[in-house]
């Protein structure tokens, strides 16, 4: 599929334009210079056809941000992928040292680019937008991303610099891997690790990471969309409206994913907010991997990884049936397990178990231990069936469903996760009258 990319200075409205064009508030859009710091992918169409478009951070020069040379070099990498690029200026502010610098590395390329002139809200601004013939890319697009005025013509030529072949993929249901954590315990990392490239930028400062940013990952016969995602910290701690958006845009990635990889620094251990994100991903019935990051850095003996092990499960209970992988990214130590062990849990999470099975292996059970009468009734659970829902989910038909109590609603899934491997995949039973 072909890509448009969108570049320019900071605060042009790139990611306005972005959001417009996908049709969905995907990137964070704030007054700040540098919100965008990856590139960010989303799907559009235009009068049948569908491409894919990039969001850049800003492209700038001796500023005062610490991620400037890491967002030029996204930058770079964008219009090096690109088959055509938007080069956005502002009509208000008119042409600057930035644009000039930009527009001359946009020349020596041999991409189609289009200049385009944001924050056109009027018809007065468009005699104003003469001046950028000056950056020598020819006509200027008057837009205004905002409003969406004169994205329209913008996207006919678009269509018409596209390669011929760009046709329309088939949009297949693949599945939604979403890496999730505290600020700082290697997530952009593993998701650099794993795509063999600088696809988020990586740095030792808690945040750097502000958009949720997806990519297809299609190797070792494995094929799904991984999504890295902004550093969740508690409600207390978030001060800024830049991180609040980050952290909501994490909670929107874990509702609408598969299966959840939860990274733990190993060097701090696992804390409450940890335990709040596993419990976010267990209310939303997301399939959950544990990644234990910069294993590296423990002091190891005989036992440590089992006694990490009992350690978790005991903070986890009671869903502590999740599978737990112990990496260290930077040496890329079982990294390719970590998605293994992922796409297991995804193909464990859509199980269809059909009746009769399950109440040959389940009925015997529940005969031999029954459920303990109570106020001198009899509890007979007569058969049971899988509902036809998107995550494991089962009805039991009883005589007097109101008298079961919890623990024995949690024998009966102990039973049958011990027979059917559905680790890391939260499980509902419900007891129903028959």
């Amino acid at each position: 599929m072909s890509l448009v990319a969108i570049v320019g200075r900071p605060n042009v409205g790139k990611s306005t334009l972005f959001n417009r064009l996908v049709g969905q508030r995907q990137a964070i859009v704030d007054a700040t210079a540098g919100t965008t710091r990856d590139r960010h992918y989303g799907k559009t169409d235009w009068n049948g056809r569908e491409f894919s478009v990039i969001d850049t951070g800003g492209y700038t020069v001796n500023s005062e941000d610490i991620f400037e040379d890491d967002i030029r070099r996204q930058v770079m990498l964008a219009i090096d992928e690109a088959d055509v690029i938007l080069f956005m200026v502002e009509v208000n502010t008119g042409v600057t040292d930035l644009d000039m610098m930009m527009a001359d590395i946009l020349r020596r390329t041999e991409k189609k680019v289009l200049l385009v002139c944001n924050k056109v809200d009027n018809y007065d601004l468009i005699y104003s937008s003469h001046e950028f013939y000056s950056l020598g890319l020819g006509d200027p697009y008057c837009i205004s991303s905002m409003s969406g005025s004169g994205t329209g013509d913008l996207m006919d030529e678009i269509l018409r610099l596209l390669p011929e072949d760009c046709e329309a993929e088939y949009a297949e249901e693949l599945p939604r891997i979403t890496i999730v954590g505290r600020p700082n315990v290697g997530k952009s990392s593993l998701t650099n690790a794993l795509l063999g490239e600088e696809r988020n930028i990586v740095t030792n400062i808690a945040g750097t990471t502000r958009d949720s940013i997806h990519t297809r990952y299609n190797k070792f016969g494995m094929d799904f969309y991984l999504v890295d995602t902004a550093g969740m910290r508690k409600k207390g701690k978030v001060t800024e409206d830049l991180e609040f958006y980050s952290v909501m845009r994490s909670i929107r990635a874990i509702e609408n994913s598969d299966v959840c990889i939860l990274m733990l620094d190993a060097s701090q251990g696992i804390e409450q907010q940890d335990l709040n994100i596993h419990n976010l991903i267990v209310r939303n019935r997301k399939g959950c991997v544990i990644v234990v990051n910069k294993w590296d850095l423990i002091e190891k003996g005989n036992n440590t990884m089992k006694e990490w092990r009992e350690f978790l499960e005991k903070k986890l209970a009671p869903f502590s049936d999740i599978p737990l992988i112990f990496t260290s990214v930077i040496n890329k130590q079982r990294i390719l397990e970590v998605l293994q062990t992922a796409i297991r849990v995804y193909e464990s999470r859509r199980r269809r178990i059909p009746t009769s099975e399950l109440n040959d292996f389940i009925l015997p059970i529940i005969e031999e231990t029954p459920p303990p009468s109570t106020k001198g009734k009899y509890i007979r659970i007569k058969y049971a069936t899988q509902l036809p829902t998107p995550t494991p989910q089962f009805a039991f038909f009883v005589n007097l469903p109101q008298y079961i109590r919890e623990p024995y609603r949690r024998f009966i899934e102990n039973k049958m996760r011990e027979h059917w491997d559905f680790a890391g995949v939260p499980m509902q039973i419900y007891f129903r009258q028959k």
